[in-house]
């Protein structure tokens, strides 16, 4: 195991507690998904993942520190539903939520979350077979198509109030949960689940506004990533995508919430040190994403995560040793 990430097993099988202090190791831990996290915010990062799961349902609890850019995939047939705990924006495919708002994905299908600082986030995951199983028996007439296709469902305020304060009580805070009896659990999660989706309503579909604003964030990202050894300016990526550069600027804030400068530094920051965690010397790597005026780079690196580029070899070197 790498040494950013320390791993608790407590006395039942199927839970777990993480911390790391690297976002993208963070990322690697939850079960069954496919996800890469980028740190937006400067300084150390600290994270937790506590982790409950049986063979068809997963509930956890995430905190992180600092502000993070995630790409996620959750595991084939099944729907993820996720809570933040507070009243933090946190942006689902650019669409920013609102306190009576809960997010939804299907599984297999990648997305992507912008999240504040200092967030917390509780995430539901069961297999469709799973839902529709317990809808029936609770009598509950949901259309899961339409659920499934939704980003955001609007729920009941009260029903959205009990299932944080039922996860509160299965996964706290501190990790210390005393969750007893798999069946008891699960049936608690699922019910409060469906109480929230039985009073729900799905957002109005996306506006055309921004759908062109996803579509030239989409754009200039391509080429960044496809020209990322080069060191790309704003102008440039304008031309590419053939807009102005306050169009460009205005889609990166409202997609990302972050401008076009700060995208491609943090991208390119945040791919040094991914691939420093695999091995190679520090000046390659970061000629192979852009930066080369060295000083400047370790400067910038420095100021994101609260270390020098050298920490991150060191702590490569010790996981191995």
């Amino acid at each position: 195991m790498h040494q950013t990430a320390t791993e608790l097993l407590h006395s039942a099988p199927d839970l777990r507690t993480v911390m790391a202090h690297d976002a993208d190791e963070l990322a690697s831990k939850l079960t069954n998904w496919q996800q890469s996290y980028d740190q937006i915010s400067s300084g150390l990062f600290h994270g937790a993942l506590t982790e409950l799961r049986l063979p068809q349902l997963q509930v956890f609890r995430e905190s992180l520190s600092q502000s993070v850019r995630q790409s996620c995939r959750v595991w084939p047939d099944a729907v993820w539903f996720g809570l933040p705990d507070h009243r933090a924006t946190t942006r689902i495919n650019g669409r920013q939520t609102a306190s009576d708002w809960i997010m939804v994905q299907p599984g297999n299908v990648e997305f992507e979350l912008v999240t504040p600082s200092a967030y917390s986030i509780f995430g539901i995951v069961a297999s469709r077979e799973l839902l529709a199983e317990t809808a029936r028996r609770h009598g509950c007439q949901i259309d899961w198509e339409r659920v499934q296709s939704a980003e955001l469902l609007q729920v009941d305020a009260q029903a959205q109030a009990k299932c944080l304060r039922i996860l509160s009580q299965l996964l706290p805070a501190d990790g210390d949960t005393t969750a007893d009896g798999a069946a008891q659990w699960q049936e608690t999660v699922l019910s409060t689940l469906l109480d929230m989706l039985d009073h729900s309503c799905v957002e109005p579909a996306l506006a055309s506004s921004l759908q062109r604003r996803r579509q030239v964030v989409a754009l200039a990202r391509e080429y960044i990533m496809a020209h990322r050894s080069e060191s790309i300016t704003v102008p440039e990526l304008c031309e590419r995508v053939h807009v102005s550069r306050r169009t460009l600027q205005y889609c990166f804030e409202d997609v990302l919430g972050m401008s076009p400068m700060l995208y491609l530094r943090m991208v390119r920051l945040n791919g040094v040190r991914r691939q420093l965690q695999d091995g190679g010397a520090i000046g390659d790597v970061a000629d192979s994403w852009g930066l080369s005026n060295f000083s400047q780079f370790s400067s910038d690196y420095r100021k994101l995560f609260g270390q020098c580029p050298s920490a991150s070899l060191r702590s490569r070197s010790m996981a191995r040793a």
